[in-house]
């Protein structure tokens, strides 16, 4: 019985110094076995172990599938490129002639009309060639270039009906054409305009959203509205009669007209978004 006693008052001594849990004494043999628990700090403000650097410092949830947990996402950067090129500013300069060639039209000064227009014909051709030589093309082009080409022609349509010089029927036809065309690049600008849809941002043209890709017969219809207005401005200059050319090419633009119209309804390349 004292043997007993003196074993755990040793056992206590033992435990408080080393600060593990009791020790389990089995009475009935002189051997004692130790059952180590979980050994504890009795200071709480004692320095916690760090954690590995391969361990994460926060657990994702895991009553949560891998889709809801939160995950960092980037910024994204919006697109925009240089619309100040040499490309851009000449058919800049081939609509602000548009104007002055209708004033001369309507002035009786065909001469003049002729000449900035053979100008303007010019400044179509380079453009083209030095966005494709130098890689100049942006967006704005695409959608620039072919308003420019329609700028010029309502401008010579009109003043040309006016002066009794085309039909009446045929200037409907085209400008209707022109007219449907435009009302819908409006459309598309806005559906392809990336969020937030601001009046700012729909008419800040550094933005892409959407590229315009005329068809073949619309380039070809193009072409041959220009030689029609061309050739009909210069016909009075010439000692020639070109009264009967002038009608059959009226009839073949006619066709053109309608046909790119149809071209564009139908086709699926023509507008492109761009994402």
């Amino acid at each position: 019985m004292l043997a007993r006693t003196l074993l755990r008052t040793c056992s206590k001594s033992w435990q408080k110094h080393n600060n593990y849990s009791p020790l389990l004494i089995h009475s009935n043999t002189r051997t004692t076995t130790k059952q180590h628990l979980r050994p504890f700090t009795s200071n709480p403000s004692a320095k916690q172990p760090s954690p590995s650097p391969n361990e994460p410092t926060t657990k994702p949830r895991q009553d949560l599938t891998p889709n809801e947990q939160e995950t960092p996402t980037k910024p994204s950067k919006e697109r925009r490129e240089n619309i100040y090129t040499i490309p851009n500013a000449l058919t800049v300069s081939r609509i602000l002639s548009c104007p002055v060639i209708g004033y001369f039209v309507l002035q009786g000064e065909l001469g003049k009309a002729t000449a900035l227009l053979f100008v303007a014909g010019v400044t179509d051709l380079i453009d083209g060639y030095l966005a494709r030589k130098y890689n100049m093309g942006t967006v704005l082009g695409s959608i620039l270039d072919p308003a420019a080409d329609k700028l010029l022609m309502t401008t010579m349509v009109v003043t040309l009906t006016m002066k009794e010089m085309l039909p009446l029927p045929l200037a409907i036809l085209i400008l209707g054409r022109d007219v449907a065309l435009s009302l819908s690049a409006f459309y598309f600008r806005y559906a392809s305009l990336p969020p937030p849809k601001t009046f700012t941002r729909y008419w800040d043209f550094s933005i892409p959203s959407a590229e315009v890709r005329p068809t073949d017969i619309s380039k070809y219809n193009t072409a041959l509205q220009l030689v029609l207005v061309g050739s009909t401005t210069v016909a009075p200059l010439l000692p020639l009669d070109l009264s009967g050319a002038l009608l059959g090419l009226q009839w073949i633009v006619a066709g053109t007209t309608i046909g790119s119209g149809l071209s564009y309804v139908f086709s699926k390349q023509a507008v492109k978004f761009i994402k």
